[in-house]
C-alpha cells in the first residue's frame, strides 16, 4: 500500500469514526442549549472545563502525543514490539506521576485558577463560585485522558485508529446521560454536566485496554525511566510542544476572559460558536492530522525527504478539498441549524442569532485551521517542536491586539474575528518556515485542485442558498419541514459540489470516493 492511500485509509477510518462522536457532541450542546440556555450557568461550565481542557491539550492531545509518536514509531520499526513495549511502560509511568501531581495541585488551586481565568465573573454573585466548584469536579479528568493520549498514540502506530477515535463518542454519551438522569439530584443541575465528564473520562479510558490486548501490548508500570534516554529525548520534545500548545490555548483563554467583561452570555455564544465551528474540524481536519503524523515520522526515520514533501502536500490539497465547501455550508446554513437544532426551551431567539453571529465569522478560519494543523505535525515528525512555539507566540499577539481593537467596536463578534485572523496568521507562517525547512512542496498538484474547486464551491453555495431560503427560519413551523429543507440544501449542495469536482477532474475526488468504495467492500 502506498504512502498516499496508506493516509487516505487512515483518515477515512478515523472520519467515520470522528463523525459519530461529533453527532453524539452536537446532540450534547443541543441538549445543554435547551435544559441550560446561554446565560450564567453555562457561562460557569464552559469557563470551568476550560481549565481541565486547556491542560488535556498541554499533555494529551498536543505535547504528548507529538513528541511520543515519532520516536515510539523509530523505536518500533526499528528496535521490535519488545523494546518499544518497555518505552511505553517508562512514559506511562512517568505519566501518571506527572498527572497525580497536577490534578492535587488544580483542586488545590482552584479558586485563584478560575478567578484569573473569569475575572469578570466576580461582577455576578455566585458565578465565580459555581465556576470553582465545576472546575475542583472535573480536574481529575486531565490524568485520564492524557493516559488515553498515550494509548492512542500506541495504537496508531501499531496502525490501528477506529477505536481511539471513537473514544470521544462515549465521553458525550456519559455527559448526555448525567444531564438526563442526574440533574434533579443536585442543587445546581448543571454539576450532573461535570460528573458526566469525569465519568466519560474512566470509560475512555477503559475501553482501549482490549485493543491493546489484541495487540499483545500489556502496558505496566516501569519506574526505570531516569536511566532511559528515550524517556529523556521525549520530555526533551515535549518541553516545547507544551510551550506551543499553551500559547494556542492561551488564545481561546483570552478570548474567554474578554468576553467575561462583555454582555451577559458572551462566553456561551463563543463557546456554542466554535462547537459548530469544530464539527467539520474535527471530523476531517483532526484526522488527517493524526494520520499524517505516524506516516510522516515513518518516513523521516527512513529519512525520506521526499515522501515527506509528497505526503504533506497531498495532505494540504486534501485540507482544502474539505474544507472549502464546509466554510460555504457553514456560513450560509448557520442560522437554519441554530434554528432546527438549538431553538427552543431556554434558547431563545437572541441566542440564536448572536450564536449563528459568532459561527459565520469563526468558519473562514476553518482552512487555516487545517494548514495550521498539518504543519505542525510535520515539523514534529521532523523532530522539531521550537518552531511551532515560537510562531504560536507571535500567532497570540495577532489574536490579542485584534481583540482589544475589535471588542470596542463589535463586541463578542470582534473576538471571534480575531481569532480567525490570528489562524491566518499562524498558517502562512508556519507554511513559509516549513518550505524553507524541507523544501518547496507547494507545487503544481496543490494549486490546480484549489482552481477547479472554487468554482465547484460557487455552485454549491448558490443551490444551497436558494434552497434554504424557501422557509423562514425565525418562525416556529413545522420541525419536520425545516429538516427536510435543510436537509435538502446540504445534500443539493453537496451533490452539485462533487459533480462539479468530477467534471473538473479533480483527482482528490476520484480517489477519495475509491478509498470509500474499497473500505466498503
Amino acid at each position: 500500500m502506498t504512502d498516499r492511500r496508506r493516509i487516505g485509509v487512515a483518515t477515512v477510518v478515523m472520519a467515520v469514526a470522528t463523525l459519530l462522536s461529533r453527532i453524539a457532541g452536537l446532540v450534547r450542546d443541543v441538549l445543554i442549549a435547551r435544559l441550560f440556555g446561554a446565560g450564567m450557568v453555562t457561562d460557569a461550565f464552559f469557563m470551568a472545563f476550560t481549565i481541565p481542557n486547556l491542560l488535556r491539550r498541554f499533555f494529551a492531545e498536543g505535547s504528548l502525543t507529538s513528541a511520543f509518536v515519532p520516536v515510539f514509531s523509530e523505536e518500533y520499526h526499528k528496535q521490535g514490539q519488545d523494546e518499544a513495549l518497555r518505552l511505553a511502560n517508562r512514559c506511562l509511568t512517568i505519566l501518571s506521576l506527572i498527572m497525580v501531581i497536577i490534578v492535587i495541585f488544580g483542586i488545590c488551586l482552584s479558586p485563584w485558577i478560575t478567578q484569573i481565568i473569569g475575572y469578570g465573573f466576580s461582577t455576578i454573585p455566585g458565578k465565580l463560585e459555581l465556576t470553582d466548584l465545576l472546575n475542583r469536579i472535573m480536574f481529575p479528568y486531565i490524568g485520564l485522558v492524557s493516559l488515553l493520549a498515550l494509548i492512542t498514540g500506541i495504537l496508531n502506530v501499531r496502525g490501528h485508529f477506529f477505536f481511539p477515535s471513537l473514544s470521544p463518542l462515549f465521553l458525550n454519551l456519559c455527559m448526555i446521560s448525567s444531564a438526563l438522569l442526574l440533574r434533579s439530584y443536585f442543587s445546581q443541575p448543571v454539576m450532573a454536566l461535570a460528573v458526566g465528564v469525569v465519568v466519560g473520562g474512566v470509560v475512555q479510558l477503559l475501553l482501549q485496554l482490549p485493543v491493546l490486548f489484541r495487540f499483545k501490548m500489556r502496558l505496566g508500570f516501569d519506574f526505570k525511566f531516569r536511566q532511559d534516554p528515550r524517556v529523556k529525548k521525549i520530555m526533551t520534545l515535549m518541553l516545547p510542544g507544551i510551550a506551543g500548545v499553551a500559547i494556542y490555548q492561551i488564545n481561546i483563554i483570552v478570548s474567554r476572559l474578554l468576553a467575561s467583561f462583555l454582555s451577559e452570555g458572551s462566553v456561551s455564544y463563543l463557546y456554542y460558536g466554535q462547537r459548530l465551528f469544530e464539527f467539520p474540524q474535527g471530523i476531517f481536519i483532526v484526522s488527517l492530522a493524526q494520520a499524517t503524523l505516524p506516516m510522516m515520522s515513518r518516513q523521516v526515520a527512513k529519512d525520506d525527504l521526499s515522501g515527506v514533501r509528497d505526503s504533506l502536500g497531498f495532505s494540504l490539497s486534501l485540507i482544502t478539498l474539505f474544507t472549502l465547501p464546509a466554510i460555504v455550508g457553514l456560513v450560509l446554513c448557520a442560522k437554519p441549524i441554530y434554528s432546527l437544532l438549538f431553538f427552543g426551551g431556554a434558547f431563545e431567539h437572541a441566542a440564536l442569532e448572536n450564536c449563528a453571529a459568532v459561527l459565520i465569522c469563526y468558519a473562514p478560519g476553518l482552512i487555516f485551521v487545517g494548514y495550521s494543523r498539518i504543519a505542525a505535525q510535520t515539523f514534529y515528525a521532523l523532530k522539531d517542536t521550537r518552531t511551532p512555539v515560537i510562531v504560536s507566540f507571535y500567532t497570540l499577539l495577532v489574536n490579542v491586539l485584534a481583540g482589544l481593537v475589535l471588542m470596542r467596536y463589535f463586541d463578542f463578534l470582534g473576538l471571534a474575528v480575531a481569532l480567525t485572523l490570528s489562524s491566518v496568521f499562524n498558517a502562512v507562517v508556519l507554511i513559509v518556515l516549513l518550505q524553507k525547512k524541507v523544501g518547496a512542496f507547494l507545487r503544481v498538484t496543490f494549486w490546480l485542485p484549489l482552481i477547479k474547486i472554487v468554482p465547484a464551491c460557487i455552485g454549491m453555495g448558490i443551490v444551497v442558498w436558494w434552497i434554504i431560503h424557501l422557509i423562514d427560519w425565525h418562525g416556529t413551523g413545522s420541525s419536520l419541514i425545516k429538516w427536510c429543507v435543510l436537509g435538502g440544501g446540504v445534500l443539493g449542495g453537496a451533490l452539485v459540489f462533487f459533480l462539479a469536482c468530477h467534471l473538473l477532474k479533480v483527482d482528490e475526488v476520484r480517489q477519495g470516493i475509491g478509498l470509500l468504495r474499497k473500505r466498503g467492500k
